[in-house]
């Protein structure tokens, strides 16, 4: 009986804050950790940037297992005043397929969102779905969570110009990455 007193004494707090972190608009993430309250984000008006040319590109890695090249167009890479890192991404498939988004990245959230896809004409389809999405490190999406960590949001924060982007990518990683 002593034990289970203790126990639930023990357990109390942690129940407690839970509670109260929903209780007060904090929202839990997967990792089971709690985010500030979200606030009412305007996200800056959206010009799409010129259809990317191979010329332009930069390639950057993404892991050992990826078959598929990963690049950004180092002429359309943006930092908002909205906080958001905004790139057009060219994935080329071993196959010899090329997919292309004009894309941002929200660093404080660690979530992305897809702007536009590229035509096989050269020019964009704008995407209808206006959600942010959370950036997961999955082999899927292994390459929004590389732009996110290595190159575009060192250590949570936005780079702060698209130079600093463009020699991140060229470097490998951004220099306050470990």
């Amino acid at each position: 009986m002593r034990y289970l007193v203790a126990w639930l004494l023990a357990c109390c707090p942690l129940l407690a804050s839970a509670e109260i972190g929903e209780a007060v608009g904090f929202h839990k993430r997967p990792n089971n950790d709690y985010t500030e309250p979200e606030t009412e984000r305007v996200d800056e008006a959206i010009v799409l940037p010129a259809y990317p040319n191979d010329a332009d590109l930069i390639e950057f890695y993404v892991s050992a297992t990826a078959t598929n090249r990963f690049f950004v167009d180092g002429n359309s890479l943006s930092v908002g005043k909205d906080g958001v890192v905004r790139y057009t991404l060219v994935i080329k498939t071993a196959g010899g397929a090329t997919n292309v988004d004009y894309e941002g990245i929200r660093c404080a959230s660690r979530e992305f969102r897809i702007y536009a896809t590229g035509r096989a004409d050269g020019s964009w389809l704008p995407n209808r779905s206006t959600d942010w999405r959370l950036i997961e490190n999955r082999d899927v999406n292994r390459y929004h969570a590389a732009l996110n960590r290595e190159f575009l949001c060192p250590i949570g924060n936005p780079i702060q110009t698209a130079e600093e982007g463009r020699n991140a990518l060229r470097r490998g990683k951004h220099p306050l990455v470990p």
